[in-house]
């Protein structure tokens, strides 16, 4: 993998894009409309987030991204998916993974009877680089994920979950990939291991130029770590601008980040909550 340019520079803010989705919409079962004309994109090079509460459509906006809605009776039905430059809504999985993006499943998903080294190894399954190469990159892996080379002969699914959650993101790793969709890093991980692994993914993003795009429902550390946010209700955005915007909207201070401006109601009020949203009124 190749050094990123600072993500701060001139040159990185004016970077092509790297994902556009444009106007989807996504149908589970013939008949229910999930996504509603959802658009997005992510800069090359740039970490974007996509924040919402449980069931807004989250999961669904990157299940769509990397084709594998079909696995749930999902497809979709209107609207572009554009990756590095070219249409990938009617690829397979495995073809987007080639093409460079690849998805982190929420919850880790590893293959709890193989060790963790031989997790990592399986993220190199499509490469013909050869072997020395697929070496390198598992040293690498190792370099910023310190803890696997330690367990790196224990049985993943005997190790901890934030452990587990650095073997989903380091298998990811071995592919080589130019963009990670990251599906819910901080789920069921203590606050210290959140920070590890965001810290990990700043990393990531400024000296490998790895994109990303990742769904979170931790606001608060997700707005501290993406340049750019969009903000999903009920299979729709409703809200997105720079990460710093959003961190001082009212509205976001209140119904995301828990915290009431003066004169405002509390997010403890919710069956008020929604009537106040300015985005829905």
């Amino acid at each position: 993998m190749t050094l990123a340019t600072t993500a701060d520079s001139p040159a990185a803010e004016a970077a092509e894009t790297i994902l556009e989705v444009n106007n989807i919409e996504v149908i589970y079962d013939h008949v229910i409309l999930v996504l509603k004309g959802v658009s997005l994109s992510v800069p090359r090079g740039g970490i974007t987030a996509i924040l919402g509460a449980n069931g807004a459509g989250k999961t669904t906006t990157l299940k769509a991204i990397s084709n594998l809605l079909r696995a749930e009776r999902g497809e979709v039905t209107k609207g572009s998916i554009v990756f590095d430059g070219a249409q990938v809504q009617n690829l397979s999985p495995n073809e987007l993974v080639k093409r460079g993006c690849i998805q982190v499943m929420e919850g880790r998903h590893c293959f709890g009877h193989l060790s963790v080294e031989d997790n990592l190894l399986t993220g190199a399954f499509t490469r013909r680089d050869g072997t020395a190469a697929v070496r390198a990159d598992l040293d690498l892996v190792y370099s910023y994920f310190p803890r696997l080379k330690e367990r790196r002969n224990s049985q993943a699914g005997y190790t901890s979950g934030g452990e587990q959650q650095m073997t989903a993101i380091g298998r990811a790793l071995m592919s080589r990939p130019k963009m990670i969709l990251l599906d819910e890093p901080s789920m069921g991980l203590a606050p210290q291991l959140v920070e590890e692994i965001f810290e990990i993914v700043k990393q990531l993003n400024e000296e490998q130029g790895v994109s990303f795009l990742l769904a979170e429902q931790n606001t608060n550390v997700a707005l501290r770590y993406a340049k750019y946010g969009y903000i999903l209700e009920s299979g729709r955005v409703v809200l997105d601008g720079a990460a710093k915007a959003l961190r001082e909207n009212e509205d976001v201070k209140e119904f995301y980040l828990g915290v009431a401006g003066e004169g405002r109601r509390s997010f403890r009020n919710v069956k008020h909550y929604k009537r106040r949203k300015r985005w829905l009124s």
